[in-house]
């Protein structure tokens, strides 16, 4: 693939590295050699310096980027910076000296143009902090905050706090019913408790001096197990009108930037939570860390738009009737919801793990950050140079920037490493890596995909990976490929699991063409790709449930051609006949949602999970035909005979067609039933009634 035009400085790391410079340099198809520094960011620092002018420069060092950006400011220089690591994730392991193809594939990817940025969404705080929960630790968060953010309180449980003296910040006590929202723009909903209102409370004392049983402290809220109902304090009150116990509150309801929950179970359960929202339980360093986060959410914000939804062809519903609902159930920010027929993304509370597109049957949802076919282009030009340099069985290891990555970059610290056939790859999350990626960089050439999950990974993301990495193998495995192909694994396992796992096998013919945006296309050219160079030729393989592959059967019996089904499928999979009444089936097209299914009357429908292969697969197919019925007046075919028959069973006894023209009508087509209705003499009409 070869560096693009652009220039690469290479550091040995103090000689710990092991790089041939010409080697390295042919496998790139760089012509000369490249030279090797040993001390990049100290005594060669000059040759780092020279290359500055130039117009994009790739770095092959991480650990000391922040000092390569430094050098290149004071320099004045705005070369294009990239870098990458080759010592933990290549050089510094047990099979070092094998890792120059590896090498090579790194840097080649890294070589790549960036991709399209994409859309941002945008976040605005004003600095409103809202902070909940019992009153002690509340209202001493309050008053360490109220000097650098517009601070409220909402008092939840009253006892053992104390309102301050001065009155800086609005306090209210009362019961979260709704809190929702985003940075900028959390929506909350209470209903006051206590008889006290702490707005119009002007603590002034005189309820806590009246109080017989004490039950009131200076908090300003009544203790009900205390009070005896006496309504002294009422009394006491006098024309403020603080208190009333038979005060029916309304809802109240106010909007906020940040909210900081002190509550002792988290208002928002979410294994995401949204931005501008803490909830650090009880524990004093976790609400100091909280807080000094919020502090610093003050001002404008944006971040990526990460998915694409194209709800022509959205599964989830149609005329009310339930489909697929697997991106809700696997979204663990709560980002997604029903919305009729379709689904609904809120982009504020989108955190971008990509999960719904990874479920998603139809790819009526798709990832953009980055997009399919840019993680493609960046498999293809990996895979290829790693090939071309010598590599063979190449594993890919999915990590994301965070615990992922450390995982991997302990292994080469402290560890043996990565085998020299394991190519670590950085995405945003790995939820996104769905069975178009897995199945893509098989055909690619790839022996193996692995994908790194942590304590951090939420259930519902590792049921998604495990569930499309078992569609993937099965199909591999149906075609012949022997071998795992797809792996799950944990970060306290790593090592032990990379080097303990044995190559499986591969298509002899990488694939040339590139993923596309529309992920049921990538996967028709995948799947035709690996079926054409695989050892076995099955005309179908069975599938686990769920997959989104299959057929359908239908009862012959029972089915009427109402063809309430055709209308139902989201994905052109059933269609019909303009010559016949006929029910066809085009199998590729099918993502078994179940809509079908679940709009038949008649419930004549039955999926079955599988994948056809061969041209048969993307032709059309006869499910059911019908004998035509005749017109009885005209003799035109407008109807199938079952449907009439069916028809004239179930309103066969009901009132309006106790008549015979009523029910004969039926037997007719459209024009004829008008023609019928007008010319009958022996039925009532609207003129019988006008006077």
């Amino acid at each position: 693939m070869g560096l693009q035009g652009k220039t690469l400085k290479v550091c040995s790391c103090n000689k710990t590295v092991a790089i041939d410079g010409r080697a390295l340099a042919a496998a790139l198809k760089a012509g000369e050699s490249i030279q090797v520094h040993s001390e990049l960011c100290r005594k060669d620092a000059a040759a780092y310096q020279a290359a500055l002018g130039d117009p994009d420069v790739i770095v092959a060092c991480t650990q000391e980027a922040s000092l390569f950006s430094e050098i290149a400011d004071a320099a004045g220089a705005r070369p294009a910076l990239k870098f990458i690591n080759l010592r933990e994730q290549a050089g510094w392991s047990g099979e070092g000296k094998q890792a120059l193809p590896k090498i090579a594939a790194l840097i080649a990817m890294a070589a790549l143009p960036d991709p399209e940025p994409v859309p941002a969404v945008s976040f605005k705080s004003g600095g409103q902090l809202l902070i909940i929960g019992p009153a002690a630790p509340a209202l001493d968060w309050a008053e360490r905050l109220c000097a650098t953010l517009e601070v409220n309180v909402l008092i939840t449980e009253a006892r053992g706090g104390e309102l301050p003296l001065e009155r800086r910040y609005p306090v209210w006590s009362g019961r979260v019913e709704r809190l929702a929202g985003w940075l900028g723009a959390f929506e909350i909903e209470w209903t006051q408790q206590n008889p006290i209102d702490l707005e119009t409370c002007t603590r002034c004392n005189a309820c806590i001096r009246a109080c017989p049983e004490q039950a009131i402290d200076y908090s300003y809220q009544i203790d009900m197990d205390k009070c005896k109902a006496h309504r002294a304090c009422v009394k006491a009150c006098g024309a403020i009108g603080a208190i009333d116990f038979a005060r029916a509150s309304a809802p109240r309801k106010e909007v906020f930037d940040l909210v900081l929950d002190l509550s002792r179970q988290p208002l928002i359960r979410l294994h995401e939570l949204p931005q501008g929202y803490a909830a650090p339980g009880g524990d004093p360093l976790e609400q100091a860390l909280a807080a000094q986060a919020l502090a610093a959410l003050v001002g404008e914000f944006e971040k990526s738009r990460f998915f694409n939804y194209e709800a022509r062809i959205c599964a989830h519903s149609r005329s009310g009737r339930k489909g697929c609902n697997l991106c809700l159930e696997v979204c663990s920010s709560g980002a997604i919801t029903a919305d009729g027929d379709q689904v609904k993304v809120e982009p504020h509370t989108c955190t971008g793990c990509g999960g719904c597109a990874t479920v998603c049957p139809s790819g009526a949802m798709t990832y953009a950050s980055p997009r399919v076919p840019d993680m493609g282009a960046r498999l293809k030009a990996l895979l290829n140079t790693y090939r071309d340099a010598g590599g063979k069985e190449a594993c890919l290891l999915f990590h994301d920037a965070g615990d992922g990555r450390k995982a991997v970059l302990e292994l080469g610290r402290r560890g043996k490493g990565l085998p020299a056939r394991v190519i670590p790859i950085e995405c945003f999350h790995v939820a996104s890596i769905g069975i178009d990626l897995l199945l893509g960089a098989i055909a690619y050439g790839a022996s193996q995909v692995c994908v790194v999950t942590t304590e951090k990974t939420a259930d519902s993301y590792t049921s998604a990976l495990k569930q499309q990495m078992e569609f993937g193998e099965t199909i591999l495995h149906g075609l012949g490929y022997a071998g795992e192909h797809f792996a799950l694994l944990e970060e306290d396992a790593l090592e032990a699991r990379l080097w303990g796992m044995k190559a499986a096998e591969a298509p002899a013919q990488p694939a040339t063409y590139n993923l596309s945006a529309e992920k049921r296309t990538s996967l028709d050219f995948t799947i035709d790709h690996l079926a054409r160079h695989a050892k076995q030729a099955p005309e179908e393989i069975a599938l686990p449930a769920g997959a989104p592959f299959g057929a359908l059967v239908v009862n012959k019996e029972t089915c009427t051609l109402c063809k309430a089904c055709i209308g139902a499928c989201p994905a052109a999979a059933l269609l019909d006949a303009q010559d016949a009444p006929q029910l066809r089936f085009i199998e590729r097209n099918c993502v078994q949602c179940g809509l079908c299914a679940d709009t038949c009357p008649e419930d004549a429908i039955r999926l079955v999970p599988r994948l056809l292969l061969g041209a048969q697969a993307k032709q059309p197919v006869v499910l059911h035909e019908a004998e035509p019925f005749n017109c009885v007046r005209c003799g035109k075919p407008f109807g199938t005979k079952s449907m009439i028959d069916s028809m004239l069973v179930k309103v066969g006894g009901h009132s309006m067609f106790t008549g015979g023209g009523a029910l004969k009508r039926l037997q007719m087509c459209a024009d004829c039933r008008v023609v019928d209705m007008m010319s009958a003499k022996d039925e009532s009409s609207i003129d019988a009634y006008r006077k």
